[in-house]
């Protein structure tokens, strides 16, 4: 009997474990042929998470659960899941329910098929926000421009299975910024992808803001291109032409009228402009220094405090 692991990363979701471990459950006792174990980890949470997790272990064998010393964020949760998972193929999704568990048939018979990841594609019901929607989308169309990754428009779910021998490869990666949609994308392996639509959270609110949505898409283009380092470059090469030829037409202007152009507003705004696109990038320069910083430093992704397997 081959194995399933699903991996569930909780923050904060003491109103969904025992659901989404009911609708997983009801969906292996219909696949005579497949053993599960569902693997919870506990992001830090606030709430009575951990103590749900702790009643549902207690009643089921298959429940499993990593609880963090703090909260380290989605994408460290989701990979000690992967490095703690058994099966012969892991599921990785959302413990709030908006990624259906009703799809694991069929993503277990594209991995019978012979696909060794199996991705999904999110599309949103009419009920989800003009603004969510359109900003989802230009995040995968920027993330895919400006990095080495090509990720399918809503195809950068961290909802997928991936066989035994990929879950083997990705917990080698010594990453410290982890983009796992990103990698997972960038192993290569047979892949292909399902579509889905995204469901209504059952309970609690998202922690995942503009601003989360925004840090995200800079790690992913920084942790798999240098395309910054050269847009940067060639805007610095850009306005230094750009200055020349400006000052050129000064000189000109000044032999040819016996006059000077005078403008003390122009200048400032010119210096002010010139000193905004330096700092832009200073910055740019300053995330690549950063992330290897913290690298040298060779910290875990996350610090487990506590599981019962």
């Amino acid at each position: 009997m081959k194995k399933i692991s699903i991996v569930i990363p909780a923050y904060n979701e003491e109103g969904n474990v025992a659901m989404i471990h009911q609708k997983i459950k009801d969906i292996f006792d219909d696949l005579d042929h497949y053993g599960f174990e569902i693997i919870f980890v506990n992001d830090g949470s606030r709430d009575h998470t951990q103590h749900q997790l702790e009643e549902l272990s207690r009643k089921y064998d298959e429940v499993k659960f990593i609880e963090f010393s703090r909260n380290f964020g989605h994408q460290p949760a989701v990979k000690a899941g992967l490095d703690h998972a058994q099966g012969n193929a892991v599921i990785s999704m959302d413990g709030d329910l908006q990624h259906p568990p009703e799809l694991i048939p069929d993503m277990i018979k594209k991995w019978e098929e012979g696909y060794d990841i199996v991705f999904t594609v999110r599309t949103y019901p009419k009920e989800i926000s003009w603004f969510k929607r359109k900003t989802s989308d230009f995040f995968y169309k920027i993330l895919s421009s400006l990095s080495d990754v090509n990720l399918t428009k809503g195809g950068g779910s961290d909802f997928r299975l991936m066989d035994a021998k990929a879950v083997e490869v990705l917990r080698s990666l010594n990453e410290d910024d982890l983009f796992l949609r990103g990698l997972t994308s960038w192993m290569g392996f047979r892949q292909v992808g399902i579509n889905f639509t995204a469901c209504e959270r059952l309970s609690g609110e998202s922690s995942y803001n503009l601003k989360k949505m925004i840090t995200f898409a800079f790690t992913g283009i920084t942790a798999f291109s240098v395309k910054p380092l050269y847009i940067a470059a060639y805007l610095g090469f850009l306005f230094s032409a750009l200055s020349v030829l400006g000052y050129g037409a000064y000189v000109i202007h000044s032999f040819i009228a016996h006059t000077e152009i005078s403008g003390w507003a122009s200048l400032i705004m010119t210096i002010v402009f010139f000193g905004g696109l330096q700092l832009i990038i200073m910055g740019i320069i300053g995330i690549y220094l950063g992330k290897i910083f913290k690298q040298t430093k060779e910290r875990p992704n996350y610090i487990i405090k506590n599981k019962n397997f």
